[in-house]
């Protein structure tokens, strides 16, 4: 592992103390992060965000937005949804963070990461307009990639989809809502201790609808290097507890519509991608002629996955009917090509961090 020297700089020494040891752990190339252990024996965590290439260009804003998005999880009242802040280097883009320690592997994590997720989505409403960025979601060029790839696929594209997707789009617009979103809730970024799950890594917290958030289990995670199917009674339980636990919270039903935000992620093919490559090419388009890898699992499996998911949802949909169709014959064709698609691990083969 490259050894880079830990950014403690007045600002930490002044406000938590000086560090003894620190380890230096692994992490994204976005970010260094450490482990450190203070003189007076407390543990630490220290994370400095950084210049990665092309990522590089954007971490002052990075930066930013992490500090907003610890900001406001820390509202949290009862368990905490993320680590406190300790102290800031905003000239350095260092945090020093509450060292959380993870329980671990269990196979029944997934209601506490609901309940979690939905706490942390709770904290903010329309008082805090512009206090983040409003969410990122898929755009009329995401929606044209899409039908591209059908084409390309050799199906035919009904008229009516062209509707269907102008409204998805239109139902889709983050402006009127105001949740925390995370960014990136992806095993690894939630850690399990006595009190519940605690999420990190709030580099692309917005403010936007937490369903494109709650549906990540049904899409197999669609931001993250690791793809895992949740289906059945599993899936309708934990998405009772995030329910549930948004309305004991705000006294109002979870808003929006669970089908569209699972067509929104379907339709983006920079959801087949590492971060370094969001942006870089028609990802989607690569799809009729290659089937190419991100962790251990293919575009195609991913895709297959969730069109599969979004065909099930739209079934008796009023807006997506023939959207969902669609989608179900894309993924039937999908499995056509060689090598077949594999599908998704179940949830219980989360990969530990």
């Amino acid at each position: 592992m490259t050894t880079h020297p830990l950014p403690f700089g007045e600002a930490p020494l002044s406000t938590v103390g000086t560090p003894e040891k620190a380890t230096l752990l692994d992490s994204s190339p976005r970010s260094r992060v450490w482990r450190v252990r203070l003189t007076d024996e407390r543990p630490v965590i220290v994370k400095q965000i950084v210049d990665g290439g092309d990522t590089g260009a954007d971490a002052d804003t990075r930066f930013a937005r992490e500090a907003a998005g610890l900001r406001l999880a820390g509202r949290a009242t009862g368990p905490a949804v993320a680590p406190a802040v300790l102290a800031t280097d905003p000239s350095a883009r260092v945090f020093v963070l509450e060292h959380v320690e993870d329980l671990g592997e269990t196979d029944d994590w997934m209601p506490g990461y609901a309940a979690s997720l939905a706490r942390l989505h709770s904290l903010t409403g329309p008082e805090d307009a512009g206090a983040l960025p409003p969410a990122a979601g898929p755009t009329a060029a995401d929606a044209e990639s899409f039908l591209a790839l059908a084409r390309a696929l050799d199906l035919s594209v009904p008229p009516r989809v062209h509707d269907e997707l102008a409204g998805l789009l239109d139902r889709l617009d983050p402006t009127p809502h105001h949740a925390l979103l995370h960014g990136d809730p992806c095993p690894g970024n939630d850690l399990r201790t006595p009190e519940g799950v605690r999420f990190v890594d709030f580099e692309r917290a917005s403010l936007g609808n937490g369903l494109t958030e709650l549906v990540y289990l049904r899409m197999g995670f669609p931001t993250c290097w690791c793809a895992l199917s949740v289906t059945g009674a599993p899936l309708e339980e934990v998405e009772d507890v995030y329910w549930s636990t948004w309305r004991g919270l705000t006294g109002k039903d979870v808003p929006g519509d669970l089908a569209d935000a699972c067509a929104g992620w379907v339709i983006q093919g920079d959801a087949l991608v590492e971060r370094a490559h969001r942006g870089t090419a028609d990802q989607l388009a690569r799809v009729a002629t290659e089937d190419f890898t991100w962790g251990p699992h293919s575009a195609r499996e991913r895709l297959v996955h969730r069109l599969n998911v979004v065909a099930g949802t739209t079934r008796d949909h009023d807006h997506l009917h023939t959207f969902g169709r669609l989608a179900s014959a894309m993924a039937g064709h999908l499995l056509t090509l060689r090598p077949r698609p594999r599908a998704l691990p179940p949830h219980q083969a989360r990969p530990w961090p």
